[in-house]
């Protein structure tokens, strides 16, 4: 396996604590010096198919935006797919899955001057397959910055549970990158996370503040998490959705919600609320929404379906009703798709304000 060209391997203490996001951006730093970043996923949990190979998601996001010029089967070669865990049980093949790595890496590093490994979450996940993200970035070589969510007790607790791992396999971690802080308490958590990581013998690379706007989801992601139609205008699916309302009471008192950002979700026989809406755009241009979900499978008739033909933004037909679909866009765990363009310029601004990419590159 290539020793020699430099690379780094991004953990996090648990799940959604914005480990792909920090891969995003440091991609783009990095590329301020470097001319030829790779990226490399070696095991993946969230998978897609892409021409007849599963590929990690994460993996075709960082191509889509970056076009790394390496096949996604070298920047993916593991797929965790549901029966992997048994299958390997039953028949370990540990030298194999290796081999695979260090091959794909070798592919993935042929040409470029850095290489950043994106682990799938905290050093211990993947330990019943014997590849832990700990043992991967042994086998890698890479030291590894660990990513971990605001505050300073919990976060530094979590973060010596994942480096006592890291250590236990030999890898070093280099350092931390807290994300998600509320910009009123960034300088705090700034001086007293730096006080409590260098106790524990660890630098803090960056404090990254909480952004809303990433963790507000797309109509295209509400579209494809409802497996819902779209009864208009698809190229503005990509309106961002702010706030949500259950368009449940009187016309009257929905429309004082009619404003940009703002989704409402009704029953599809409630004419009244959709003629409205079509009304506020015509007579209050500016007071857009983001989009309607109309519930229950009830298309309209169509007279309504051709206004909502002229409806400039998203109108879905979903077949689940009001209630369902509240809870569904409430949980929704929102990852950054290549189609996010002002999500990921905002992205690369956070970590190239935030993050302290000289320290990180001195450090390998």
């Amino acid at each position: 396996m290539n020793v020699t060209i430099p690379r780094v391997f991004i953990a996090a203490t648990r799940q959604n604590d914005g480990k792909t996001t920090t891969s995003l951006g440091l991609i783009a730093a990095l590329q301020k010096h470097y001319s030829r970043v790779g990226y490399i996923k070696p095991v993946g949990q969230r998978f897609v198919e892409v021409a007849e190979q599963k590929i990690d998601e994460d993996t075709v996001l960082m191509d889509s935006i970056y076009q790394l010029n390496c096949p996604l089967v070298d920047m993916s070669p593991i797929a965790i797919e549901p029966d992997f865990t048994r299958k390997y049980l039953q028949s370990a093949n540990y030298d194999a899955l290796v081999k695979r790595i260090h091959s794909a890496f070798d592919r993935v590093a042929w040409e470029k001057d850095f290489v950043l490994c994106e682990g799938s979450g905290h050093a211990g996940v993947g330990s019943v397959f014997d590849l832990s993200n700990a043992r991967v970035a042994k086998l890698l070589g890479a030291k590894v910055i660990i990513v971990t969510q605001g505050g300073i007790g919990k976060p530094i607790d979590e973060v010596c549970l994942n480096q006592a791992l890291f250590e236990k396999e030999g890898v070093e971690v280099m350092g931390v990158i807290i994300n998600k802080v509320h910009l009123e308490k960034l300088d705090f958590i700034t001086e007293f996370a730096r006080r409590g990581l260098k106790r524990k013998g660890l630098e803090l690379l960056g404090v990254i503040p909480y952004k809303q706007i990433l963790s507000n989801p797309t109509m295209e992601i509400i579209r494809d998490e409802l497996a819902a139609e779209v009864l208009n205008r698809p190229q503005r699916i990509s309106n961002l959705v702010e706030e949500v309302v259950v368009g449940a009471m009187g016309v009257h008192n929905t429309m004082s919600s009619f404003r940009p950002g703002v989704m409402i979700i009704t029953p599809g026989d409630r004419e009244d609320i959709i003629l409205a809406a079509a009304g506020t755009v015509i007579n209050q241009p500016r007071n857009g929404l983001a989009g309607i979900v109309l519930t229950g499978g009830v298309r309209p008739n169509t007279e309504v379906l051709k206004l909502i033909q002229e409806m400039p933004f998203p109108v879905l037909l979903a077949d689940q009703g009001s209630y369902i679909v509240a809870s569904t866009v409430h949980d929704l765990i929102v990852k950054t798709r290549s189609t996010d363009l002002e999500k990921i310029s905002i992205i690369r601004d956070l970590i190239a304000e935030h993050v302290d990419v000289n320290k990180i590159l001195t450090s390998l």
